[in-house]
């Protein structure tokens, strides 16, 4: 991206009353994030959700002050940053409506066509919680899963700890700027994640872990991964939230089981008693559910049917799936333009006519 387009989308980020989801409805409006700045008012008042509130601020030179400040941070430090419009931005967390336009990166992180992992849970974890922490991780490496999490107390720090063990990428994703660290005790892992990883976040370099931050950072762990891992959780606590927020995104989401008269275990077993997280008892029940063992298994040959007639809009799903191989409802539907209920029915049909098939994980693949 080009410094001046940086620069006018930090000053977007920066305008009073703009969230994450009407930024992108202004940039979709005016093309760029500059053009936000340089548009008519009357035409900005017909966007919808926009008002004269926000048109306001919008107006207000500091946005661009501020970010010049930042821009300056930002190039003098060495940060990358990825825009939701850009290919260097995480696939997943571009089918979130609420996803950061921008994301600011430190380490070597790697995103490729690899699994994603967010493990989380308890700050104040046990022996149990430790113990199934580093046998999953250790038991998943062959996988070469990338580890996401919170660098937390507890459960978080666990989880970076085994994967940079297990020679795994792990990335933690933070709930303020990169200044400085949270905790501060954790500062001594900060180098060995940035090795083989790194750190993600949306907050500018300044802003400090307030408690509203750590709530809206969990979209983030919870977007940017093909499934999230509760390992262990009170009946209340920020992880049931990060549950919550994988469910709407329609991702997978687990739970590790225990004692019903186990504190940090309560959180994890309602999770799985209202069917908000399948159980997890072993690595294997990941393995198996998200479909990784597939490519080692024999390939079962299936009798494709010949001169099938596909209408336009079943043709179009085919063909994104033969280029892309195997892909969850969600993205089918936004990449081929059709909404998420006639997706269903699309596929169902598709499925009865030998040219799709259903996978575990909720994936669907051409045949």
């Amino acid at each position: 991206m080009l410094e001046e387009d940086l620069l006018y989308v930090l000053a977007l980020q920066h305008v009073k009353g703009i969230g994450d989801i009407n930024a992108k409805k202004l940039i979709s409006h005016c093309g760029t994030a500059k053009n936000v700045f340089k548009e008519k008012r009357i035409l900005l008042e017909k966007i919808n959700g926009i008002g004269s509130f926000t048109i306001r601020h919008l107006a207000d030179s500091n946005n661009l002050k501020e970010a010049e400040k930042e821009l300056n941070y930002i190039l003098k430090n060495n940060i990358k940053t990825s825009y939701y419009l850009e290919e260097n931005y995480p696939d997943k967390l571009k089918h979130c409506i609420d996803g950061p336009i921008l994301i600011f990166k430190r380490g070597n992180i790697s995103i490729k066509k690899q699994p994603i992992i967010s493990i989380v849970g308890t700050r104040k974890i046990t022996s149990y919680g430790r113990g199934f922490c580093e046998q999953l991780i250790n038991e998943i490496k062959e996988y070469n899963p990338i580890i996401i999490s919170g660098f937390a107390y507890g459960v978080d720090i666990c989880a970076h700890k085994e994967a940079i063990k297990n020679n795994l990428q792990t990335i933690g994703v933070l709930a303020h700027g990169f200044e400085d660290f949270y905790p501060k005790v954790h500062k001594k892992y900060v180098t060995e994640v940035e090795n083989d990883g790194g750190f993600i976040t949306d907050f500018w370099h300044n802003e400090t872990p307030l408690r509203e931050n750590f709530l809206k950072r969990n979209r983030i762990v919870a977007g940017i991964s093909d499934a999230t891992i509760i390992i262990e959780s009170a009946e209340k606590g920020g992880s049931l939230v990060t549950a919550d927020i994988a469910n709407s995104y329609s991702r997978d989401v687990f739970a590790v089981p225990g004692r019903s008269f186990d504190k940090f275990s309560k959180g994890c077993n309602n999770l799985i008693k209202q069917h908000k997280a399948a159980m997890l008892t072993s690595s294997q029940d990941l393995i198996e559910f998200l479909n990784w063992d597939l490519e080692k298994k024999p390939k079962k040959e299936i009798q494709k049917q010949l001169f099938v007639e596909l209408n336009e809009t079943e043709q179009q799903v085919v063909d994104y799936l033969v280029k892309n191989g195997k892909e969850v409802l969600d993205s089918i539907a936004i990449n081929c333009n059709v909404p998420i209920h006639k997706a269903t029915t699309i596929l169902f049909n598709l499925e009865m006519k030998g040219v799709v098939k259903p996978l575990p994980g909720k994936l669907f693949e051409a045949i």
